[in-house]
C-alpha cells in the first residue's frame, strides 16, 4: 500500500509486507523489524491482533524507537502465550496518514530436552508389525523422522 500526499515530499508504505510468520528459539529471542518506510519518518507501533498496543516489558519484550519488536531469550518456565506465540501487527503514522501491515504470527519454539520413542507394539511371529514414532507435539512440526533403526543397523537395509 502506498500513501502519498499532495505535498509530492511525503510518502508512507511498506518496503517488505511478505513477512507473515517468525518463529524463533526461546534460547535466543528474535527481532522483528516494521517494514515501514517514510518521508518524513513515521512513528511505528507494534499491536497484538486483538487491537492492543503491545507496551514494554522489561527483559521479555521491547518496542525499540527504529519500529523494531524484540523479544528476548527466557526459559520455558517463563512461556506466556500472549507474548511468545501470538499474533502481532505494526503501523506507520506520518502527516501522510497511517498504514498498517499485515498480520505477523510470532512463536517461540521451547528449547528443552525430549524424548522421541517408539509406541509398544504386539505382534505373532510372521505377521505384519506397524510402528509408531512418537514425537512430542511442542517440536513435532520440526522434527522429521528420515530412518529407523534396531541397534545401529538401518531397519531399511533388510
Amino acid at each position: 500500500m502506498l500513501v502519498l500526499s499532495e505535498d509530492l515530499h511525503s510518502s508512507l508504505y511498506f518496503v517488505n509486507a511478505s513477512l507473515q510468520e517468525v518463529v524463533f528459539a526461546s534460547t535466543t529471542g528474535t527481532l522483528v523489524p516494521c517494514p515501514a518506510a517514510a518521508v518524513p519518518p513515521a512513528t511505528l507501533r507494534w499491536y497484538l491482533a486483538t487491537g492492543e498496543e503491545s507496551y514494554n516489558v522489561p527483559g521479555i519484550r521491547h518496542v525499540h524507537l527504529n519500529g523494531t519488536l524484540q523479544i528476548f531469550h527466557f526459559p520455558p518456565s517463563s512461556f506466556s502465550k500472549v507474548i511468545h506465540d501470538n499474533t502481532y501487527y505494526c503501523t506507520a503514522e506520518n502527516p501522510s496518514g497511517k498504514i498498517r501491515s499485515q498480520d505477523v504470527h510470532i512463536k517461540a519454539i521451547l528449547r528443552e530436552p525430549y524424548t522421541v520413542r517408539v509406541a509398544d507394539q504386539t505382534a505373532m511371529r510372521g505377521s505384519v508389525a506397524v510402528f509408531k514414532c512418537i514425537i512430542p507435539s511442542s517440536v513435532e512440526n520440526y522434527i522429521t523422522v528420515v530412518s529407523w533403526e534396531r541397534d545401529t543397523s538401518s531397519v531399511n537395509d533388510k
